[in-house]
């Protein structure tokens, strides 16, 4: 079961965390909602290839990756969402979809969006679609230690205006 490895690793390190369980919930705004907690500090973590070696991101469920900010962060001509056939065997023990926001522990380079960063606690998928950790941000900071930067954009409605707008945070 996926939870067991981030459990184990959790434990060795002295982390604090608790288990969070849910109905099955495949979106992290879905899983924000099953389980009473803010969009702002659910972490949904995307995989995107970067001139074809795959990547972590990890930004608040509320929140859109900028892959034109991306590109000029890596420097690459080509960041786009990696597909699930590109990266399901780096997570074998892990529901497609659910993977957990520990890229050190599948050997995957860990990139987190500012603003999540700012959360004092955040919650994630533990590897499968019903079970999610929550723990403090600065935990995870130190077992990760992802590199930081401005790369997402939240999804905002503008007074009187019934179509989407988006704005970079």
């Amino acid at each position: 079961m996926p939870v067991k490895k981030l459990k184990a690793f959790l434990d060795e390190n002295d982390v604090k965390y608790t288990v969070i369980r849910h109905s099955s919930a495949f979106t992290a705004q879905e899983i924000a909602a099953k389980s009473h907690i803010s969009g702002k500090e659910v972490a949904k973590t995307v995989i995107v290839n970067v001139d074809g070696k795959m990547a972590m991101t990890v930004l608040p469920a509320s929140y859109q990756v900028d892959f034109e900010l991306l590109k000029d962060i890596f420097g690459s001509q080509h960041v786009n969402l990696a597909t699930e056939a590109e990266f399901q065997r780096f997570f074998p023990d892990c529901e497609i979809g659910a993977m957990p926001p520990f890229g050190n522990l599948y050997d995957m380079e860990v990139f987190v969006a500012e603003t999540l960063a700012e959360d004092e606690e955040i919650a994630f998928n533990a590897g499968n679609h019903t079970e999610m950790i929550k723990m403090s941000y600065a935990d995870f900071e130190r077992m990760v230690e992802p590199r930081v930067f401005k790369f997402s954009w939240k999804t905002v409605s503008m007074p009187g205006d019934p179509s989407e707008r988006w704005a970079i945070e």
